[in-house]
């Protein structure tokens, strides 16, 4: 099936994209260094994120390429926090964070982790992750500072036998799972058990604790032993731009952020806006022409 643009659409296109780069020309345009690094590790790493200096926005969007991994990784910042994936169009960074655990053995010893994770930026994603805790004897906390205020929130788990328990359900019988507020830019988890696993040590000798995308975690009974070895789970964060709503930062059209054949729209977590191309582009809205339109397909029939 042959493609083709019709002309008079073409011309149409033309004009529009030229209209919206004079409307546009009074915005700084963002210098980006060239042969910048577009990957790392297999992770696509679009601009406003950059792993070296002119390549990001500003250094909270630098991602450490650490090549002391085979294959290369990919880290917020210079922190120890693992980038799973950068969406550009959905604004969300899919993170590795640590998980809590209280294990216990038959002669009565402990073994605790309080798990921690703190950012300066881009807040944990109150749509896409839960706050989750596994085990037959087990209570957990989830405990944060937003605004300078402290907030914490728990889960408990109960069950007798593995039996007991439904692979995929996190209802509170061997997996708990409960929503975490708007902003969160820290947490602490902690796990205990009210019986030091006594009765279902055979099953079920651990507790753990973790915030995780909710899509990518599903319980399984097998995960009461020793949650299959996991000692980090996926985590999604939201990311924005600026620290202004749109109406405010395009007021400033030098720093404002969202490109030609762009539109802006305000985060819903936390602060900053967010840009996408317009309807009849894709691309990057953050780069100067990264925004290209669309070739209309016609159907024959």
């Amino acid at each position: 099936m042959d493609c083709h643009c019709i002309k008079l659409m073409h011309a149409v296109l033309l004009w529009v994209i030229a209209a919206a780069a004079a409307a546009a020309g009074t915005a700084s345009a963002q210098t980006i260094a060239p042969d910048c690094q577009a990957t790392c590790g297999g992770v696509t790493i679009p601009y406003p994120f950059g792993t070296t200096e002119g390549c990001y926005l500003n250094r909270n969007y630098l991602i450490t390429c650490n090549n002391t991994f085979s294959p290369p990784k990919p880290f917020l910042r210079t922190g120890n926090i693992e980038v799973l994936n950068i969406s550009l169009v959905d604004h969300y960074l899919r993170v590795l964070t640590p998980v809590g655990s209280d294990c216990y053995n038959e002669k009565g010893g402990r073994r605790q982790v309080t798990a921690r994770t703190t950012l300066s930026r881009f807040p944990f994603s109150n749509t896409r992750n839960k706050f989750t805790a596994i085990g037959c004897d087990t209570f957990a906390v989830i405990m944060n500072g937003m605004n300078g205020q402290s907030i914490s929130t728990g889960c408990l788990s109960m069950c007798d036998s593995i039996q007991s328990v439904t692979n995929g359900s996190c209802s509170g019988i061997g997996c708990c799972q409960t929503s975490i507020p708007k902003g969160l830019l820290n947490f602490n988890v902690t796990v205990s058990s009210f019986s030091n696993h006594s009765d279902i040590l055979s099953f079920n000798p651990c507790s753990y604790t973790f915030l995780t995308e909710e899509d990518s975690f599903n319980f399984s009974s097998a995960d009461l032993i020793d949650l299959q070895n996991r000692s980090h789970v996926p985590t999604v964060l939201d990311w924005a731009v600026g620290e202004q709503t749109c109406e405010e930062a395009q007021k400033n059209l030098t720093s404002f952020a969202c490109q030609a054949n762009s539109i802006c729209f305000d985060s819903n977590n936390d602060y900053g806006y967010q840009c996408n191309c317009s309807a009849g582009y894709q691309g990057n809205p953050y780069l100067p022409s990264g925004c290209q339109g669309i070739c209309l397909r016609s159907t024959a029939f």
